[in-house]
């Protein structure tokens, strides 16, 4: 396992009433809240047992396939690539919840088990009615301007890479025990991001292994373990961390559940960075280099620096797109872009 000494700050006695959602988000830093979600009673069922937790869950199971993650004992649970990096380590498919909870059942307490994943499986579509019984309360004003998106994790000892998330999360261990290994977004470099495509579930992961970092081949990781900090879960505790910090997650039972809360606080009409992201790829990385320390001049003016400066100048009426951004305009800069794309 990766050498990071420090651990995520915890706070204890939270009331699971009155969450301070706000000053989270304001801290801008990892904090486990211990034992906020103890009295759920999916919870509850997880401590029993792995058994007991699967028919909790079974109860609210919609009908609806859910898309479940298969991989031979040899990945010892990590979900990867295979050695070449040009395909997944494991098999993806549809199959009903109680196939996938079965699939895991059969092989508690088994020493070198296959390992099953289920990842971000929406709650309200898969298992209505279960956030009835088991919920943050989420009374924050900001919420109702920006929904939540509730997940289920789960499988038995598995490992996700450390990837990042244009959300900030909110992860509940329901069932099992959970380590995350943390890292700030400044750290991207130090942890040797893999392909843009394909991914093992969506998102660019780290291509060093966690648990015998080749430190020959990825020397500047030692900087990122300086940077890191592991957040050991138990049953009832929540996770927030920011959006885009990394985040590599271990499932260290041979059941595990985890609820996570997605949620922005930017207006739903702006576009996705990603895609920012993937055009700059196209039409800025290969420029000459003195070209690129001028486009970075310009994106430092208009988009990294004060967002009223460009405009604070102009006559209102002039202000077009440098002014606010709406729904209106942000559908015209969109339609804009997809005609000079289509060119």
């Amino acid at each position: 396992m990766a050498a990071i000494a420090a651990r995520t700050r915890e706070v204890f006695g939270v009331d699971p009433a009155a969450i301070p959602y706000a000053e989270l988000l304001g801290r801008q830093e990892p904090v486990i809240l211990k034992g906020v979600a103890r009295d759920w009673p999916l919870v509850k069922a997880g401590l029993e047992s792995p058994r007991a937790a699967m028919a909790y869950l079974k109860r609210f199971d919609s009908g609806r396939p859910v898309t479940g993650y298969a991989g031979a004992p040899e990945i010892c649970g990590r979900f990867f690539y295979n050695d070449d990096a040009t395909a997944m380590n494991f098999e993806a498919g549809r199959l009903p919840l109680a196939e996938f909870l079965a699939s895991v059942e059969a092989h508690l307490g088994e020493a070198g088990a296959p390992s099953f994943y289920l990842g971000s499986t929406d709650l309200d579509l898969f298992l209505p009615g279960l956030r009835a019984e088991n919920d943050l309360a989420l009374n924050d004003p900001m919420f109702a301007a920006n929904p939540v998106i509730v997940s289920l994790w789960a499988g038995n000892r598995t490992t996700a890479s450390a990837h990042y998330d244009m959300s900030n999360n909110m992860a509940v261990c329901v069932a099992g025990h959970r380590r995350f290994t943390l890292f700030p977004p400044d750290q991207v470099a130090n942890l040797y991001p893999g392909p843009l495509e394909p991914t093992p579930g969506g998102q660019v992961v780290s291509m060093v292994d966690f648990r015998d970092p080749d430190r020959a081949r990825y020397p500047r990781f030692a900087e990122a373990e300086a940077a890191g900090q592991v957040a050991e879960l138990e049953p009832g505790d929540l996770l927030f961390y920011p959006a885009l910090w990394w985040h590599h997650v271990e499932a260290l039972d041979d059941f595990n559940l985890l609820i996570n809360y997605w949620w922005n606080t930017s207006p739903a009409f702006i576009d996705t960075p990603q895609n920012t992201l993937l055009h700059a790829l196209l039409s800025l990385r290969d420029r000459p280099e003195p070209e690129k320390a001028a486009w970075k001049a310009l994106f430092d003016y208009y988009i990294f620096g004060p967002a009223d400066l460009p405009a604070a100048h102009l006559p209102e009426a002039a202000r077009g797109n440098l002014g606010p951004l709406d729904e209106i305009k942000a559908r015209r800069l969109r339609a804009m872009l997809l005609n000079k794309l289509n060119r």
